[in-house]
């Protein structure tokens, strides 16, 4: 009984969002940040963290995510549970192609050894319009 209660819960707290990215795609997370004011009054505002994904951990709501980046000459780290209320969103902004999913040796690298080489996507779209065209150009 308790546990469908706890089912019940992860899959009330689970984001709808679909989180299409892997270690060493270049996102940006958006994330809430609660701010008091002078009048002493809550104020909520969105701070974006961009940087390389180094591993992604968990399945369902205990999702984590461990970005890093490079902020005045020092890595900085943080680590992102997917299903928080607290992440507004979290956007991909470049496919990198790495051969490892947990790439910790980028912690050891600077300068051009860092950089990691984008992976091309096709969007599904395209790749529904080019099975279309193969087989229309087909000859019956």
């Amino acid at each position: 009984m308790s546990k469908l209660n706890i089912e019940a819960i992860h899959q009330e707290n689970k984001k709808q969002d679909a989180f299409d990215f892997r270690a060493g795609d270049t996102v940006t997370v958006n994330v809430k940040i609660m701010e008091k004011t002078a009048d002493g009054k809550m104020k909520s505002r969105i701070q974006p963290f961009k940087g390389v994904v180094i591993q992604r951990k968990g399945t369902g709501v205990s999702t984590s995510v461990t970005v890093r980046k490079i902020s005045g000459g020092i890595g900085v780290e943080r680590i992102f549970q997917i299903h928080s209320p607290l992440i507004d969103s979290i956007v991909t902004d470049i496919h990198g192609s790495v051969r490892r999913a947990r790439i910790f040796y980028m912690r050891n690298l600077q300068g051009k050894a860092a950089r990691i080489t984008e992976r091309r996507v096709r969007a599904a779209a395209e790749a529904a319009t080019a099975v279309e065209t193969a087989t229309v150009a087909e000859p019956t």
